[in-house]
């Protein structure tokens, strides 16, 4: 869920010894998209990125509402567990593929590679965007298998009232803002925690619980438990979710178009 915009600029500061010791070789920050790793396992790692990112959303909402029946700490737990397993996989998997689990954050790298940037291409956003997709369905079932529920039962819970998509119109543009921010000023080592802990906050502070993720709302339709969304609820969400996208953009031009112009 990360960005390669200045990915060159932190593999020069940083180095790893080649195998037979006699060089240097390329080391990635978190949420840099190396190019020179090979397509199909920047796609396997974000399919297996996303769908244990929503496993963990959608395991851990049962675990709580099985626990305890109080709404204010299952939404806890719930945040909670999404912040450790979030931060933990942009660590291991951001070296890999950039770590988007996100195709709003895959389609605005592609964006700003358009217009000069680094970033993936048309061909590369093609096979992101479904791994993704398809890794988040795949995390739900996983999710409601662990917990014996049905492996597929459409989610019931209605998000459709307009206070919510503004509410992701928010989520998604600040999280757009934060790592594209992070890229402009070449602190994408930070990714992990920055990324991860905006995410927890924005489950507090949007009412919608900050979902700011077109994959991770198509899989949690796949889940009736409690971070579940109704299928009817999805293509609004979605259409908030690029919007903010969109703005989020908007706003990394306006804020951080000076530091771009001093590179």
């Amino acid at each position: 869920m990360t960005t390669t915009e200045a990915a060159e600029q932190d593999r020069a500061g940083e180095s790893d010894i080649a195998p037979d010791g006699s060089g240097r070789g390329p080391q990635p920050a978190p949420g840099a998209t190396p190019p020179r790793t090979p397509l199909t396992a920047r796609a396997t790692a974000e399919f297996i990125g996303t769908a244990l990112l929503v496993a963990v959303v959608i395991g851990s909402g049962i675990q709580a509402t099985e626990l305890t029946h109080d709404v204010g700490v299952q939404l806890l737990a719930n945040s909670i567990a999404t912040v450790f397993g979030l931060g933990i996989l942009i660590l291991l998997l951001g070296p890999v593929s950039g770590a988007h689990f996100n195709p709003v954050v895959t389609l605005a790298e592609w964006w700003t590679a358009r217009r000069g940037g680094d970033g993936v291409t048309a061909r590369e956003v093609a096979v992101y965007v479904p791994a993704q997709v398809i890794g988040a369905v795949a995390g739900a079932i996983l999710a409601d298998a662990m917990f014996a529920k049905p492996l597929v039962e459409w989610s019931t819970h209605d998000r459709s009232a307009g206070h919510l998509l503004l509410g992701e119109v928010v989520a998604t543009a600040g999280l757009v803002l934060l790592i594209f921010g992070l890229a402009r000023t070449d602190r994408l080592r930070f990714a992990p925690v920055a990324v991860a802990s905006y995410i927890g906050a924005a489950y507090w502070f949007t009412s919608s619980t900050s979902f700011a993720n077109p994959a991770v709302t198509v899989g949690r339709a796949f889940s009736d438990t409690f971070a579940g969304i109704a299928p009817a609820s999805v293509p609004g969400f979605i259409g908030a979710q690029l919007v903010g996208g969109v703005i989020g953009l908007a706003l990394v031009t306006l804020i951080f178009h000076q530091v771009r112009s001093a590179e």
